[in-house]
């Protein structure tokens, strides 16, 4: 059983120019995908169907999710928790699912622009799916009196929540990167 030859590094990406000596170029490593407008903006777009389907599923909303007719109305404090732990749990799948699209099957990792442009976009969407639900239960959802305390109507009382998208596509694309470097290990000679 011969020994590989260790003359250099394990190419991760096809471009790689074999220079055993000098750390690989900047194009080495990532992709060459230039920072597209287009990644922020349809992560954003992604609020308006993650807040409405907040609203479908929360308690004070359609209550979907629960049915527990005692939850509907949001004068009942027990639902208050539920209704942001919805959003919260909708946050981090679509963060998820944002951050490992971003890295696809191609090889190399997405440049650091296209991950910061996609975490903006992930806050963004985490916004607007939160303004989405609130809206949503204003049309939608019964009246109610808010005298007593404001989360009687359909809001979200844990802000922190909107840390979840945008942390989320960072730790996803972070994972899926490790995950590629663990991946099947180079062929050796036989």
């Amino acid at each position: 059983m011969t020994q590989p030859s260790g003359t250099g590094p394990v190419p991760q990406n096809p471009k790689f120019s074999g220079d055993a000596g000098n750390p690989p170029a900047y194009g080495e490593l990532y992709r060459g995908d230039p920072p597209s407008w287009r990644v922020p903006a349809v992560t954003a777009a992604a609020g308006i169907p993650v807040g409405l389907v907040w609203w479908l599923l929360a308690p004070g909303g359609l209550n979907l999710l629960s049915g527990d007719p005692s939850l509907a109305s949001g004068t009942n404090v027990e639902g208050w928790l539920p209704r942001d732990l919805v959003l919260a749990g909708l946050f981090l799948l679509a963060g998820c699912v944002t951050g490992f699209l971003l890295n696809g099957k191609r090889t190399g990792a997405p440049a650091p622009g296209t991950v910061l442009l996609a975490v903006v976009g992930g806050a963004l969407g985490a916004l607007i799916a939160w303004q989405t639900g609130v809206l949503a239960g204003q049309w939608w959802g019964p009246a109610e009196d808010t005298a007593r305390n404001a989360s009687i109507a359909f809001s979200l009382r844990a802000l922190a929540v909107l840390a979840i998208w945008p942390a989320a596509v960072a730790i996803a694309v972070f994972v899926a990167n490790l995950l590629s470097l663990l991946g099947s290990p180079p062929a050796q000679d036989t």
